[in-house]
């Protein structure tokens, strides 16, 4: 079996039993059906809007204006501005992922491309509005100081790590 039929063979398998258990009547396989299909509709829905938007940001943003500010001289401040990038990127990672792709593309450094990510995951402003409504401002400002310090760290300890993986790749 050639390498490209693996990675066709477990979805391939996955919407065959579901799609069999669905026409059995077999319940836990209907439910499996179910479910699948909203999640695809959610994804049919989603994603060509995403790569539309992602299409124009690398054809609007110039990679110079992504070197300059989030390149391997980047300052403090450019943390602040993938905070606030990653906080109004509404869709989760279906949106961040191929955004930070779009950004390393340009040349933005990969400790600031894993920190979009996890920033992403933390900052998001509606669920921020959820968390603070529901569990209280104070939680929400503790649990702020406590995430966005551990992401910032994480993102450069991921880019010694990476970094190196990469650069020996490319060699």
């Amino acid at each position: 079996m050639k390498k490209k039929q693996i990675y066709y063979l477990f979805p391939a398998l996955v919407i065959g039993a579901a799609l069999g258990s669905k026409i059995s009547g077999f319940t836990q396989g209907a439910l499996l059906w179910d479910n699948l299909w909203q999640y695809l509709k959610t994804m049919l829905m989603l994603l060509p809007p995403v790569f539309i938007l992602i299409g124009l940001f690398e054809v609007w943003v110039k990679q110079e204006t992504i070197r300059k500010h989030l390149g391997a001289s980047h300052g403090i401040s450019a943390w602040f501005w993938l905070m606030l990038l990653s906080a109004t990127t509404v869709g989760g990672l279906y949106v961040s992922l191929p955004l930070g792709y779009a950004l390393y593309k340009k040349g933005a450094r990969l400790r600031l491309v894993y920190g979009f990510l996890g920033f992403s995951t933390v900052c998001r402003i509606p669920m921020t509005f959820f968390e603070a409504s529901f569990l209280g401002l104070k939680f929400t400002l503790i649990r702020y100081a406590v995430a966005l310090p551990l992401v910032i760290i994480s993102a450069i300890f991921l880019e010694k790590i990476v970094g190196r993986q990469i650069s020996a790749t490319k060699q």
